[in-house]
């Protein structure tokens, strides 16, 4: 059996990495013992990937062949190269996040042609993942897929709720050299379609933080971690001796979600996933108008569905960080409901889940003599 994964077109990370890393530790007990696992790296990131990983080239002729002897392949995104999904092997989807963002075919605006090309992925898949339930349909719509859809949360997201969380966040906080009397502030904002596909926006990543305000007001007992959108993690370059710690080369960001005292984002689907940390967040919408009305568009009103207020400037923003202890306190309620709404799946055993889907009992596994059924949970 030949299982191949990718993950955000060439990264080490994210749900393709926790059923992988499952499969793995399950040993000779695993439905796929004896598979061979191969993951397509992205060029500059090969280096990156743990000892012992089997490794392609991302869009290379061998990354071609590797897709099309695969009888499994495991993605959290479009794959965007043409290859041909050979008769018997499973495409499992599993998406990378909760959607506030419109995306694909509902989207305000894309580069032309875009669409189309990535539609020809989506008619290879044979099961796409939902994180919760107000999602399944939304993905449905947006990508125009028929097939089935399961709504098991995501496999990625397991690991902030397992017993080795604490132990992991000792790890992340140490390599960092963060003390445990600092507090972490992750910052994660979201891309901008004009950023990456259009000439008329900033060419650089708009850093909007005043860091000499937040270094005054804090001092040194807080870090700021800066985690870009991996479609813009070359877009802004971090100077000597500034506030701001740059882990956007960090392998995956759940550590850094576990690291992290507090998160500070935008529009970005971390939102959703930080939430299962019961940890405060803030909303840092410098450019709500332009972005939900413009640029993108979403699919639900954020300030009634956010945890907390909407800040619109830095200085709410530092101020908001000050005093996020009684924030936390007098919007507990509209964090909880928050939860309810879009982490009411993510129990610690969405891989569990997707496994069951991928070898589901009594079944004959992929690459032997059939293919899996699909379940629809």
């Amino acid at each position: 059996m030949n299982i191949v994964y990718s993950a955000f077109r060439g990264h080490f990370s994210d749900s393709p990495r926790a059923i992988y890393e499952a499969l793995l530790a399950q040993g000779a007990d695993s439905p796929a013992a004896g598979a061979t696992h191969t993951w397509l790296a992205a060029p500059h990131l090969r280096a990156t990937f743990p000892a012992g990983v089997d490794t392609i080239e991302f869009g290379s002729p061998e990354c071609i062949a590797a897709l099309e002897n695969a009888d499994i392949v495991v993605s959290n995104d479009h794959i965007p190269l043409d290859w041909e999904k050979r008769p018997g092997t499973t495409y499992l989807q599993t998406w990378h996040g909760t959607m506030l963002k419109r995306i694909h075919n509902d989207v305000l605006w894309a580069p032309e042609g875009r669409l189309a090309y990535l539609a020809q992925d989506i008619a290879r898949w044979d099961l796409l993942l939902s994180p919760n339930a107000v999602s399944t349909e939304r993905l449905r719509k947006a990508f125009g897929y028929t097939g089935p859809i399961h709504e098991t949360g995501l496999p990625r997201n397991d690991l902030l709720s397992s017993p080795q969380r604490d132990e992991v966040r000792a790890a992340v906080r140490a390599d960092l050299g963060i003390t445990d009397d600092q507090k972490v502030v992750l910052y994660t904002p979201t891309w901008r379609d004009d950023l990456v596909f259009r000439k008329t926006g900033p060419q650089d990543f708009e850093f909007a933080i005043d860091l000499d305000d937040f270094a005054a007001r804090l001092g040194d007992d807080h870090v700021l971690l800066l985690r870009l959108h991996n479609m813009v993690m070359d877009r802004l370059e971090i100077t000597e001796g500034s506030a701001v710690r740059d882990v956007c080369s960090h392998p995956d960001i759940r550590d850094l979600y576990l690291a992290a005292d507090l998160m500070v984002t935008d529009y970005s689907s971390t939102m959703f996933d930080f939430a299962i940390t019961g940890k405060p967040m803030l909303f840092f919408t410098y450019d709500l108008d332009y972005f939900r009305d413009e640029l993108r568009g979403f699919y639900f009103d954020l300030a009634e569905a956010a945890p907390t207020p909407l800040l619109h400037t830095s200085k709410e923003l530092v101020e908001a960080i000050a005093d996020i202890d009684a924030i936390a306190a007098d919007t507990a309620d509209r964090y909880a409901r928050f939860q309810e709404t879009f982490t009411h799946l993510e129990d610690g055993a969405a891989t569990a889940r997707v496994l069951d889907l991928l070898f589901p009992s009594g079944a004959p596994a992929p690459g032997t003599t059939g293919t899996p059924t699909s379940r629809r949970r």
